[in-house]
């Protein structure tokens, strides 16, 4: 039987990702969604996206966008410097293909241009970077930058009365349409966690590989998890995007 599993943020950690996935065995037909947010951070940005580029030929992979891989798209398109974007792990990416040739980074550019703004599986699950906004869903969503940017949706299952039904009028709409969730963007450690954490229907992966945690790689139906080593320790002398 295949399964799939779930990446959070890589943030430019490419030794996480080669250190975690090493920890899980998974078969050719099994498959892999990575919830966005491939570069920014570490020093190994282009390194990311060259092994993302090599493990699809392999495996059923799946990639979805996250806000940092929408800056880095912008840069490497029409060399858009947004200063939001080089004070949040933006300058690590352009400093990290400096030597890249043109041609690695127009293969990049157009990994980066194909992402998935969602996935919504056969079991009714919903995967995306960060959140939507609108009350009937994705499929009705006016502002499609929300699905890398929003933040609300995990604010408001983080603060749900978890004695409400699905079935009671109070029960969140956006959260009533899928069987769960699963996301990225906003680090667990924000809370104080370093494991993946669930909130109503919402399991969030994004452990703070950018920051001081793990990158964690889960199975979505067993909910078994594996993490590589704190990402800072495998990146001695850099910042991260701390």
């Amino acid at each position: 039987m295949s399964k799939t599993f779930v990446i959070g943020d890589i943030h430019g950690a490419v030794r996480a990702l080669e250190q975690v996935l090493g920890k899980v065995e998974t078969g050719k037909d099994d498959t892999l969604i990575f919830l966005g947010d491939y570069v920014d951070g570490w020093s190994e940005s282009p390194q990311v996206i060259d092994f993302l580029l090599e493990l699809e030929k392999a495996r059923n992979c799946l990639f979805v966008q996250g806000n940092h891989d929408d800056f880095c798209y912008k840069w490497l398109r029409h060399g858009e410097r947004n200063k939001q974007w080089l004070y949040h792990g933006g300058q690590a990416t352009i400093d990290a293909y400096r030597g890249v040739g043109e041609a690695t980074k127009k293969r990049h550019m157009d990994f980066l241009g194909r992402l998935h703004n969602y996935h919504l599986d056969a079991e009714n699950r919903l995967f995306l970077h960060a959140g939507f906004t609108n009350l009937r869903g994705v499929e009705h969503e006016y502002f499609p930058e929300m699905f890398y940017w929003d933040r609300t949706l995990w604010e408001m299952a983080l603060s749900l009365d978890t004695s409400l039904e699905r079935e009671e009028y109070r029960y969140p709409a956006r959260l009533s349409h899928y069987n769960e969730i699963f996301i990225g963007h906003t680090p667990v450690t924000r809370i104080g966690e370093m494991t993946p954490v669930n909130a109503a229907n919402i399991w969030n992966v994004d452990t703070g590989a950018a920051f001081k945690g793990p990158l964690t790689v889960m199975d979505v139906d067993t909910k078994m998890f594996w993490q590589s080593d704190p990402v800072w320790e495998l990146y001695p002398g850099e910042n991260g995007r701390n």
